[in-house]
């Protein structure tokens, strides 16, 4: 077992999932049962599994992030995941949100813009895989694990090892996304600001057109390079943020599901029923039966 794995064992026991660490914008999550093939949407951020492994599927591709890789995602992603853990040997690890102004000071201090340039001329990249755990990236994360055991040391050094690992990042396989998010200019930050919009306002009544106006793109180029970005279409993309969106307010708030249907934009029951179930494989009903007996 690795260094950190043993560290997050410390923390109290809790239930499985993820809990708020000492430190804003770090999450720490655990499972002890395995987890099948499930729809998910990760926000920006790096995942780190110290112990068991997770396998993401996106756009008919997977990818494994385990105690050797880590993960990257740069744009809140809708993808489907899947979760190896048992009470022997439990899921363990943690979540550090990205934060965007970090990422543009440490670009601007490492002069990275020549390479920010090179990246874009390959192509856009996806919005998120994988990269491999080297010696630097995990001693940075196992300092911020153990830091984390004390209120003082979380706010005192734990600021400084998140910076640290973003610039471990900067340095990994993953590279090019940061530096393609970072850009003010481009078509990744071009789709990336869109991906915030709808993020804001997905139940308002958005189409390709009005998405692509907002990115200064044509409809084509735009339709193009969202669906390199996040392997979906715009539309299809909105559909699975508005369904995930659905869901928690069933699970979370005790919604109806015509109301919550209603709150994401859905103007008819059974359509958002039919998509529900065939996003989800449940329907609304039989997905808050059994989130609520769990």
């Amino acid at each position: 077992m690795s260094k950190m794995a043993e560290l997050l064992k410390r923390f109290p026991n809790i239930n499985d999932g993820a809990f708020e660490s000492r430190l804003q914008g770090v999450l720490f999550f655990k499972e002890t049962q395995p987890i099948p093939r499930r729809p998910m949407v990760y926000n920006p951020g790096i995942c780190i599994v110290a112990q068991g492994h997770k396998i993401g599927y996106l756009g008919g591709q997977k990818f494994r992030y385990d105690a050797s890789h880590y993960l990257v995602t740069s744009v809140t992603m809708p993808f489907e995941c899947e979760s190896f853990a048992s009470p022997e040997e439990p899921l363990r690890g943690l979540y550090i949100d990205i934060d965007m102004a970090q990422l543009h000071d440490l670009i601007g201090r490492l002069g990275l813009q020549a390479e920010i340039g090179i990246a874009s001329e390959k192509g856009l990249p996806c919005g998120i895989g994988p990269a491999a755990m080297d010696e630097d990236m995990a001693e940075a994360t196992t300092r911020l694990v153990k830091c984390l055991q004390s209120e003082a040391e979380a706010q005192i050094l734990g600021p400084g090892l998140v910076r640290e690992i973003l610039y471990r990042a900067l340095c990994g396989a993953q590279a090019p996304v940061l530096y393609s998010l970072a850009m003010h200019s481009g078509a990744f930050s071009q789709v990336a600001r869109v991906l915030q919009i709808m993020q804001s306002d997905y139940a308002g009544k958005l189409d390709v057109e009005q998405l692509a106006d907002k990115a200064r793109m044509s409809a084509s180029a735009f339709h193009r390079a969202f669906k390199e970005i996040t392997s979906d279409s715009p539309m299809q993309y909105l559909k699975k943020i508005r369904l995930t969106r659905a869901r928690d307010l069933m699970i979370q708030e005790n919604l109806k599901a015509y109301i919550a249907a209603e709150k994401v934009g859905y103007e008819s029951p059974s359509q958002f029923s039919r998509e529900f179930k065939r996003y989800f494989g449940q329907s609304p009903a039989e997905m808050v039966r059994e989130m609520r007996a769990a």
